[in-house]
């Protein structure tokens, strides 16, 4: 049973048919997606839980994940020089509608999807939303060289898994609070793939930032 605000509660499997009851327990979802509607599923109206299995089964699903790693220069303000200061997964959203626009653009060899490799930083910490077009406050001469993203290395990290790894090092002081996958290493243009939140990572002069951006794509669920 789940409670619900209200005093409403829902009952596990209630009224569910024994066919659908029997592919929940078959199924073995793919994708974080996949996950939260199996645990969800169970709660619902037969009718309803049928056609939720049924979508998203044949849903592809794209599923974004930044890794951020800081290192310290030789003259660094806020920590040891050589230092590495792993921050792990800051963020797990979130590809733009302009993004999704690209990749079908590349499907007809309008654009070279393998242009989507530069590294962009920001200072902003407002939050992800697919509607973004690009960082909201993006460095400009804090890069170095001056307002040029880092170019990320491209792989293939799993049979469905493209990843691409890219290094910022500063020459001026800077509190960096988003990142963004874009198509040109020049500031001020290129298509957003995905912009996310790093967390508040405070450089110096000499510091670098290296992002590890992981975009998963899961065929049915």
């Amino acid at each position: 049973m789940a409670s619900l605000p209200g005093g409403l509660t829902l009952v596990r499997d209630a009224g569910l048919p024994v066919e659908i009851a029997s592919k929940l327990r078959t199924w073995q979802p793919k994708s974080q997606l996949g996950e939260i509607v199996r645990d969800c599923v169970r709660y619902l109206p037969a009718e309803l839980a049928a056609e939720l299995l049924d979508r998203i089964t044949r849903t592809l699903v794209l599923e974004s994940k930044l890794e951020v790693v800081v290192f310290r220069g030789p003259t660094s303000e806020y920590g040891r020089p050589g230092q590495r200061e792993d921050h792990g997964v800051t963020s797990r959203k979130v590809v733009t509608t302009t993004g999704a626009g690209f990749i079908v653009d590349a499907f007809q060899n309008l654009t070279e999807l393998e242009n989507m490799k530069y590294h962009g930083l920001g200072t902003s910490s407002a939050a992800e939303a697919v509607g973004d077009t690009g960082l909201t406050t993006e460095l400009t001469t804090q890069y170095n060289p001056d307002n040029t993203r880092a170019t990320g290395t491209t792989a293939e990290a799993s049979a469905l898994v493209y990843q691409t790894v890219g290094t910022n090092t500063l020459d001026a002081s800077a509190t960096v609070q988003e990142h963004g996958v874009l198509s040109q290493a020049a500031t001020g243009g290129g298509v957003l793939l995905d912009r996310s939140l790093t967390g508040a990572q405070t450089l110096s002069s000499g510091d670098s930032l290296q992002s590890t951006y992981s975009l998963t794509f899961t065929a049915g669920g």
